[in-house]
């Protein structure tokens, strides 16, 4: 997952970076194939290479140590409305078929639970260039339709974005433990076009809550390389986010 998440990031570009294992994919980034990409964080801290340390949160103090400018959330939204993020990361506890998120509020076997609600995931969602949706595949986690909309990917479907004024271009990966899918250019709906090795096309489609679409030039995922190891071991040392 992260150096899926890494290879998605091109040279020279503003990241919207987030925590985990988008952190982790940054770094594999910068370190390998992006060396002019810088990072953006929501407290308003912008760094041209990862932390040298492991970090928890956006704001302990390695990731402020070396910051090109540690402003104030204002300052990174201002970067999103204004149009200069090119690439958000983003994850939820629910997914749609169009790419919608819930962190809001689930529901199973009749009892609600209140999650963390949205932080700046929505403003990502709605005006970075594109978006990449990272996390867990699991059937409860892939829904038909998302409980509540917290982040928006492409709605209904079709031009769904167009119609709202939305100025981002929604999502254009979703990145999970079993494969990566894209969407269709048309109907916007998600499609799976490479499952990892080790895992079968029909154990992803186990795992996900509606008829999945497949790719004609579905594939295998490329496994990590040497390199995206080794730059994953330098920036992870002790397995905090990858054991």
């Amino acid at each position: 997952m992260v150096a899926a998440a890494a290879r998605e990031i091109r040279d020279g570009e503003k990241v919207f970076v987030g925590m985990r294992l988008p952190l982790l994919g940054f770094a594999v980034a910068k370190e390998l194939h992006a060396p002019n990409a810088i990072g953006i964080f929501e407290n308003g801290v912008v760094r041209d290479w990862p932390a040298l340390e492991s970090i928890f949160t956006m704001s302990d103090p390695p990731n402020i140590a070396r910051a090109l400018f540690c402003g104030g959330v204002n300052d990174s939204m201002f970067l999103l409305q204004s149009g200069r993020v090119d690439l958000g990361f983003l994850g939820g506890a629910e997914v749609d078929r169009f790419g919608n998120l819930n962190t809001h509020w689930v529901q199973e076997h009749g009892k609600r639970t209140r999650l963390p609600g949205s932080g700046g995931a929505a403003d990502v969602a709605t005006m970075a260039g594109r978006s990449i949706i990272i996390m867990n595949h699991e059937r409860r986690r892939f829904t038909p339709r998302v409980h509540y909309v917290t982040s928006p990917g492409y709605g209904d479907g079709g031009d769904w974005r167009t119609q709202k004024g939305l100025t981002g271009g929604g999502p254009s990966r979703v990145i999970t433990s079993m494969g990566i899918f894209s969407f269709d250019p048309v109907d916007r709906e998600m499609v799976l076009i490479s499952n990892h090795p080790g895992v079968s096309v029909d154990e992803i489609k186990n795992e996900t809550g509606w008829p999945l679409r497949v790719s004609q030039q579905i594939r295998e995922t490329s496994a990590p390389t040497k390199d995206e190891l080794a730059a994953v071991r330098k920036y992870d040392p002790k397995g905090v986010w990858t054991s």
